[in-house]
């Protein structure tokens, strides 16, 4: 049943109903409805992490531009790509071979390792002794929705359930009041529509699916109409719970369970969601530190700082979605106008969950679905996509930073060393929470099912503890 669940104020709809503010017995009168699919367990070992923090950039940032400095690409600017480099390249779509493009921009050493990040990042450089950076991301495709759904999902295909979603089905929810894993789509370049794979729950119950949120305007749906008298309100939902709960035990559907289920959390969310959503109880340093008063980074600012605000009242997997990364036609002005809009935020969000002590406990990830060639698209100086060799890094929740892992070859076109695939870096996202992606099983049509499907993955131990 495609039934909106009734919303209403916690308070006076127990009162209403003469169960008492707050009482057990309305938790359990919509909680208790249906039986358990599947339970959250134990971590199988310590934790490092208890919330993760997913930016991720959709378009494919240049990891030749960003984190993965090649001098080589200024001295053969111009020439094709030499046949020594050029026949370990894959052959896939886009893997042009001709026109060698220098990064417009020079890298820096920072911090004491002296990790090389470019002059686009100035903000975020300044936190490389935090950052874990992974030059040796690697797969095989190279367009934009199905690079998606594999690296939030791990198959190309988009029908598996997402990283969040076994997350939260691997440990639950530490909040009762807030969804348990929630996403932000921030559509920076009014170009492309966000994969909806990478927050669905796959064949997972629909439960863990995550809950999609709009930064500015929060969580819809979370207040009780004007015209709508809370005692209306109340036979509305003893009427459709008891023909969902009459359904449900004739279906047993995972949609309609999730349904039923919300209903509990719409209770909370009344209180709870209106509080997280307003950040005007933020200090004016605060609003500063993450350009919440700029316009070019007004949206991920106010996304970043709500993601803050998530991991402090116990939310167990936040993404942040940043659309607008794809330089094909002018890779110079894109990521200039990126870097722009995401800097100052993001290196925000790294400095506050820092200064709170919640950097200590919360994983902070940072990637696109691929990165792009070393050779120049057309005349005005872009990049083509490529899933070949890419970069992502990694920060807080146990990770140690300070360090680089893997390696391309000298133009930035392939990985060289320690290749690391999306579903390893799964496994590894999943280790600091405390979960063994090969133990976490589900049983789908007696298949029993894990994060790594069939291909698998291995964590990539490095990251927390360096050789």
């Amino acid at each position: 049943m495609n039934i909106r669940p009734p919303l209403l104020n916690r308070r006076n709809f127990a009162t209403t109903a003469g169960l008492g503010a707050g009482s057990i017995a309305l938790h359990s009168l919509l909680a208790n409805d249906v039986e358990q699919t599947a339970q959250a367990s134990a971590p199988h070992h310590p934790s490092t992490a208890s919330s993760v923090i997913f930016l991720f950039m959709s378009g494919g940032p240049s990891q030749v531009d960003t984190f993965d400095p090649k001098p080589e690409l200024t001295r053969l600017a111009g020439q094709d790509v030499p046949e020594s480099l050029a026949k370990k390249v894959p052959r896939i779509k886009r893997a042009g071979l001709s026109n060698l493009l220098e990064s417009p921009w020079k890298f820096k050493q920072h911090g004491d390792a002296g990790i090389a990040v470019s002059q686009l990042l100035p903000e975020i450089g300044k936190h490389a002794d935090e950052l874990c950076v992974i030059r040796s991301m690697t797969h095989r495709n190279p367009v934009h929705g199905p690079g998606e759904c594999v690296a939030l999902t791990g198959t190309s295909v988009g029908d598996r359930p997402s990283l969040g979603s076994w997350s939260i089905y691997g440990l639950g929810s530490e909040t009762q009041e807030l969804p348990a894993f929630i996403t932000m789509n921030l559509h920076t370049d009014g170009m492309q529509f966000p994969q909806a794979a990478g927050w669905n729950p796959g064949f997972l119950p629909s439960k863990y699916q995550g809950t999609l949120v709009d930064p500015s305007k929060g969580i819809r749906h979370v207040s009780l109409p004007a015209e709508v008298s809370t005692i209306q309100r109340e036979h509305e939902l003893k009427a459709i719970q008891a023909m969902n709960r009459q359904f449900y035990s004739k279906t047993k559907l995972s949609e309609l369970e999730a349904r039923i289920r919300s209903y509990t959390t719409a209770f909370e969310m009344q209180t709870s969601a209106p509080e997280l959503f307003a950040i005007t109880q933020e200090t004016t340093e605060t609003h500063e530190l993450y350009g919440c008063n700029q316009k070019t980074t007004r949206e991920v600012g106010r996304a970043c700082l709500l993601a803050r605000r998530m991991v402090q009242r116990g939310v167990r997997y936040i993404q942040i979605r940043v659309g607008g990364w794809d330089a094909h036609g002018d890779l110079k002005g894109n990521h200039e106008k990126m870097s722009a809009k995401t800097d100052i935020p993001i290196a925000a969000l790294l400095s506050d969950l820092k200064r709170t002590g919640l950097l200590e406990n919360t994983l902070v990830v940072w990637g696109g679905e691929f990165g792009r060639t070393p050779t120049m698209e057309g005349r005005a100086g872009g990049r083509d996509h490529s899933p070949s060799a890419y970069t992502t890094w990694l920060a807080g929740g146990g990770v140690q930073g300070g360090q680089t892992i893997g390696c391309t070859d000298p133009i930035g076109y392939t990985v060289t060393e320690r290749p690391v695939k999306p579903l390893d870096l799964h496994a590894t996202i999943l280790h600091a929470l405390g979960i063994d992606a090969k133990r976490l099983v589900f049983d789908h049509h007696g298949l029993q099912e894990n994060p790594l499907g069939v291909t698998g993955g291995s964590v990539v131990s490095e990251v927390f503890n360096p050789t």
